[in-house]
């Protein structure tokens, strides 16, 4: 934990994720991956005159740079990382670019469902073969991502050192909400969202020729918008969350509260944010009738992990 007093020594404000540089390199890989799909899409298409295949191509476009938009996140990042001009660091340039691709994510969602809902009564006739093998090769390829991309067993809970040394110990990346990334999730959620698009696409298809229906493709279709949508929201909902200094954890607050109060002290006031992925900012106020100096209240939150940057301002309670 990093614990700050008021004795003008300067420290770092270097709050960025555990995992920050892997999650850069996995999600660089990815960008490449789906920008060769795309470019392999589009001028296949265009030679072999299918206007499926470039379709395609061009919707892959779309995720490559919502993708794009996270590579730069992470580069941006720890690029700025020691700028003075960032008064609590650049952890939250992630949470920035995980609400513009979720943004980007409704768009593309409702666009699919916009051109779901023509083909009901302009239906079209469908290339099956043709347009199974482009589903089946995306779905390859977005799978591949999604397994580079996914978070593994010690993304919630795994420790971190990338913070600096502050005086009594060390930031550590586990143990509340505030450990997510969610740059990194809104990656993943691209290649969910891709791959989702591709099975709709393959059972709409298989279950249209055996059929003979063509509608049930929009169907289907339509289906797979919905769980982009569910999905984008709930991107959306967390990313604000971040940026709009929502306190990141409620049993967190509480543990705070009980630490502090332990002793017959009173917290007045209590503000937790986060800072990144990880690190859970505090500003305190505590009335005590026997006041101590604020480093002795902070030891009493040393072992909290996650928790960083503490200011607590001590007041003497009034006889």
């Amino acid at each position: 934990m990093h614990l700050h007093t008021s004795d003008g020594l300067g420290h770092d404000h270097a709050f960025l994720g555990s995992r920050h540089e892997a999650n850069a390199r996995r999600t660089l890989l990815v960008v490449a991956l789906t920008s060769v799909m795309m470019v392999a899409e589009i001028v296949g298409g265009a030679i072999t005159g299918s206007m499926a295949l470039v379709a395609d191509g061009w919707h892959m476009a779309t995720h490559a740079g919502a993708l794009g938009i996270s590579a730069a996140a992470y580069s941006l990042a720890r690029r700025l990382e020691h700028d003075s001009r960032f008064a609590f660091g650049t952890g939250k340039i992630g949470d920035l670019a995980a609400f513009a691709s979720a943004i980007v994510l409704v768009l593309i969602a409702l666009l699919v469902g916009y051109e779901s809902l023509l083909r009901f009564t302009r239906p079209v006739v469908i290339a099956y073969d043709e347009a199974l093998l482009i589903a089946v090769v995306g779905l390859a390829v977005n799978l591949v991502s999604a397994f580079i991309l996914q978070e593994g067993p010690h993304s919630h809970a795994g420790h971190s050192h990338e913070g600096h040394d502050h005086e009594q110990g060390h930031a550590h990346d586990h143990g509340h909400g505030a450990a997510r990334d969610n740059n990194l999730r809104a990656a993943y959620i691209h290649v969910l969202a891709d791959a989702a698009t591709s099975v709709t696409a393959i059972v709409g298809l298989v279950a249209a020729r055996m059929l003979d229906f063509t509608y049930i493709d929009p169907a289907v279709a339509l289906l797979g918008v919905a769980v982009i949508l569910w999905w984008s929201f709930g991107l959306l909902r967390d990313s604000a969350a971040v940026l709009l200094d929502c306190v990141p954890d409620r049993a967190l607050a509480e543990k705070v509260r009980q630490r502090l109060e332990a002793r017959g002290d009173a917290v007045t006031d209590l503000h937790l944010w986060q800072l990144g992925p990880g690190h859970t900012a505090a500003v305190i106020s505590v009335v005590t009738e026997i006041p101590q100096p604020p480093a002795s209240y902070k030891t009493r939150l040393a072992d909290i992990e996650g928790l960083c940057h503490v200011t607590i301002e001590v007041t003497a309670q009034r006889p």
